[in-house]
């Protein structure tokens, strides 16, 4: 390929909606292009290193038997229906009718899909364990899409299923894929870090999130630092903290004038913020949820989402407060009539003696409240945020924190979908039973996204060998110098006959300018020809990601190249 031809029209000022290192530069470099919030065309260099990607997949993935197949993307309202999904996915789901007013959607996710599809051919035991994947788009309306492809509407996904006879199928197909997956992320020269997580709309449980490691991650990865735990934080496990025992006291009522932070309270009181309790007010389709932890803690809406059986949460409305007979910044659990609050308390304050908690009164509090005796929550559960420092649920250990990118996920989904939809399978003795599930993601454009977010510095994107878009740029200095020119195309025609893919800056622009655009675009080897080092029989050979420069002989350059190469994948 030769510049002068390449579709890859670069910027020089950096977007005004872009935030992130990979909006910013695939932008920039010419990789991609904006077609509407949320949406974007894929230009030539971004679809070499997407099929990349889409290669190592499908390698991966076709080395444990799992079969590629192509499933609709519109998909019929009646089997969403039939699993209960329709009305509680949420507004993420993009719905629409055909011309006969028959319900459908854009494909969120295909569990439904596929164990439809299983529940027509798939009848014996004989049949299983089976495996099935896909690479296709997938649509979201995401309520704010933001960040390029970490976070848009229209993305392309691998997504695989897999059929099983029992549990202990599940496990080794789960454990498969988990390998396959950690081979996938080590071939496109990501560091990346399995963590227990959530599994949130999909459903199932037990799931892992394969997390690439880097500043600007949406997601807080939180890890011992003693033993190979680790989890996203909004999953993370918490032991429970047990308050020394101490002599009961009468609960009493004081006045906390202009006290609506647990900070403000515990220094009018004197008193310190790991005995007091602090509150926070959701809005659910069950109604209003009060959530209390220990003044020093932090509530984890996932957990909460989980302990009280809803999809979603919004803060809640004072009106909603005054109703339930509390206001804001100084709520607390004693008194909540249950008929018109969810009171979910997190198991650390049941252990909790003589603390201090809102009064459900503005400018008031309770002191010496004990549970118990002063309240009886609805539920009793861990709904706190891990902290730095917290001990390892495992080991004892300190745990630390890390930002992240989710770019996979895999999970048990169990005999969720297949009992609903009615996948089933006879075994030996001819008995019908449900298929045990597990599915697993893979965000294509959002793994090429995080491979940018990791690899960058101020002059563009350095891509890991495996899935850059060329391997090696030829720079000739002066294209118009006809020796040059002439040496340029035969070191390109040479790396093209060993293999190596190779693009050629043809155009007729000042070196600083290709120079720059070559940094930008990432490619990992430039090979500079000028008439100087042509006079000493040697071309010029610099490696993006570490700057190191060698002079190769002019004649015998290839094995000299495909060596960097091999260096720079194991660096």
């Amino acid at each position: 390929m030769l510049v002068s031809k390449l579709y890859a029209p670069t910027l020089r000022e950096v977007p005004a909606e872009a935030e992130i290192p990979s909006h910013k530069l695939m932008l920039r470099a010419g990789y991609m292009r904006k077609s509407a919030t949320g949406m974007y065309s894929y230009l030539p260099l971004a679809q070499r290193v997407l099929q990349k990607i889409e290669t190592i997949i499908r390698e991966e993935l076709n080395a444990i038997d799992s079969q590629e197949i192509l499933m609709p993307i519109v998909q019929p309202a009646e089997i969403w229906q039939q699993s209960g999904r329709w009305d509680v996915y949420g507004a993420e789901m993009w719905r629409l009718k055909d011309r006969h007013g028959h319900d459908y959607c854009l494909g969120p996710t295909h569990e439904e899909m596929i164990t439809t599809l299983a529940h027509m051919d798939v009848n014996s035991y004989r049949q299983l364990p089976l495996s099935l994947y896909q690479i296709q788009d997938k649509f979201r309306d995401e309520r704010r899409p933001r960040f390029g492809l970490m976070r848009s509407r229209e993305f392309i996904m691998k997504d695989a299923y897999t059929f099983d006879k029992d549990e202990e199928g599940l496990n080794k197909s789960y454990q498969d894929m988990y390998d396959a997956y950690s081979k996938i992320f080590t071939r496109c020269g990501l560091t990346f870090r399995p963590v227990e997580a959530d599994s949130g709309a999909i459903g199932g449980s037990g799931s892992h999130e394969f997390m690439v490691l880097a500043d600007s991650g949406e997601a807080e990865i939180s890890y011992c630092t003693q033993c190979d735990y680790a989890a996203d934080t909004e999953k993370a496990e918490l032991n429970l903290i047990e308050a020394s025992a101490e002599e009961v006291l009468p609960k009493e009522k004081v006045v906390t004038p202009d006290c609506k932070t647990i900070a403000d309270v515990c220094a009018y009181l004197k008193s310190p913020v790991e005995k007091s309790v602090k509150a926070v007010a959701y809005q659910s389709e069950k109604g209003l949820i009060l959530c209390f932890v220990r003044g020093d803690h932090e509530v984890n809406d996932i957990k909460v989402i989980n302990t009280c059986g809803v999809n979603q949460l919004e803060m809640a409305p004072a009106e909603l407060l005054e109703a339930a007979g509390t206001t804001g910044g100084y709520m607390g659990p004693c008194g909540i009539d249950p008929e018109k609050a969810i009171v979910v308390c997190d198991q650390s304050v049941m252990k909790m003696h003589n603390f201090c908690c809102g009064a459900n009164e503005e400018g008031y509090h309770f002191i010496n409240v004990n549970p118990g005796r002063d309240f009886t929550p609805t539920f009793v559960a861990d709904i706190r945020l891990m902290q730095e420092g917290d001990p390892c649920p495992r080991c004892g250990g300190k745990i630390a924190k890390a930002r992240g990118i989710e770019v996979g996920q895999v999970f048990k989904l169990f005999t969720k979908y297949s009992e609903k939809l009615n996948a089933t399978y006879l075994d030996e003795n001819g008995k019908a039973n449900p298929m045990f599930m597990g599915c697993y993601g893979i965000g294509v454009g959002r793994t090429m996204a995080a491979a940018v977010e990791q690899n960058n510095d101020k002059d563009g994107i350095i891509w890991p060998v495996e899935i850059a878009p060329y391997h090696v740029i030829v720079v000739p200095i002066n294209i118009k110098d006809e020796a040059v020119k002439e040496k340029a195309f035969a070191v390109y025609a040479e790396l093209k006959k060993a293999g190596i893919e190779v693009i050629l800056d043809d155009r007729d622009e000042r070196p600083g300018v290709k120079f720059k655009d070559a940094d930008l675009i990432g490619y990992p080897v430039r090979v500079v020809l000028g008439k100087k080092t042509l006079d000493n029989g040697q071309i010029e050979v610099k490696a993006r990601k570490t700057g190191s420069i060698r002079m190769l002989p002019a004649d015998d350059f290839v094995d000299g190249i495909r060596a960097i190469l091999e260096e720079l994948k194991k660096s």
